[in-house]
């Protein structure tokens, strides 16, 4: 008999995950960003629910501020796999009045909770799946694997659900919902490895490239349109690639010449900053920044 690999038992366990909630709850979506972890969330759907579609459609939060790249590579993987992808839009929410930025150049990453909010009452929705992961930040770190949401769509780090021996608790009361992530105990490594073992495409900017960047508090900043340089800061044409895909105002890229899935799994491997630390200014505000949002209904 052949040893499982650890990736072999983190799918199994990921597939468990999936399969056992969509089993409990009424009317799931699973986020679909774009990203790597979201990609590695729909490989592991397509096993664990093909031949038959999806049990739940594909949700997105476009801040309509992401990178293009990445919003190609979305739509042409939803319609790839024939699944349904739902587009709502934090732009949408500024033009109806739902969300206020109090300068126009602010960063429109933090009010998507409120768009997210919106989505799951209009789509009358009781679990998002998510691919965030347990070694991305802390407050991820302290998250269940399936995380209630009470009915303002608001999580308390401080009173979570046991899930011992792997037990999970799916039930909800009406207007509350659950947060569950598949990959939740999978780290940013484990990802890559995957995505190499299941030839998985991802978006371009994932790979090292020329691209003008600023330094800006110890990160490198894309020159962009909703990103211009500041009085003083010298434009650079770096090698950089992404670690995370979000909006373009918040997500900053790292200098490497990582141009193939082998270098970056090798570039990984000997990294000492977490993902969000080294790309994120959002998550720079303050100690608990992703806390704070996550308490008022961010992913």
């Amino acid at each position: 008999m052949t040893a499982l690999s650890h990736l072999d038992a983190l799918e199994s366990e990921a597939i468990h995950i999936l399969r056992e909630t969509v089993a409990e709850v009424r009317n799931p979506a699973v986020l679909f960003s774009g990203g790597k972890d979201s990609i590695v969330l729909l490989r592991l759907a397509e096993k664990a629910f093909r031949p038959d579609r999806f049990p739940f459609p594909l949700l997105h939060i476009d801040t309509e501020h992401n990178f293009k790249e990445v919003i190609d590579f979305r739509d042409a993987r939803a319609a790839e796999l024939g699944e349904t992808l739902i587009v709502r839009s934090v732009g949408d929410s500024i033009r109806s009045g739902r969300v206020h930025l109090r300068t126009p150049d602010e960063s429109r990453n933090v009010h998507q909770s409120v768009t997210l909010l919106d989505a799951v009452q209009e789509l009358g929705l009781d679990a998002l799946f998510g691919g965030a992961r347990r070694d991305e930040e802390k407050a991820r770190a302290k998250e269940r694997v399936i995380s209630h949401r009470n009915a303002f769509g608001q999580w308390d780090p401080r009173n979570q659900r046991p899930e011992l021996w792997s037990l999970y608790n799916a039930r909800v009361a009406p207007g509350e919902h659950l947060r569950v992530f598949p990959i939740s105990n999978w780290t940013e490594l484990d990802v890559w490895q995957y995505i190499r073992r299941e030839d998985l495409a991802v978006p371009s900017i994932y790979f090292a490239h020329k691209r003008e960047v600023v330094e800006r508090r110890g990160l490198l900043v894309p020159v962009t349109p909703l990103t211009p340089p500041r009085a003083g800061e010298k434009i650079r044409n770096l090698n950089v690639r992404f670690r995370t895909v979000g909006d373009i105002t918040c997500t900053c890229p790292v200098a490497s010449d990582a141009a193939t899935v082998d270098q970056i799994i090798a570039e990984t491997a000997v990294s000492t900053l977490t993902e969000r630390g080294a790309t994120r200014l959002d998550d720079q505000t303050s100690e608990a920044s992703m806390e704070l949002r996550k308490k008022e209904g961010y992913f």
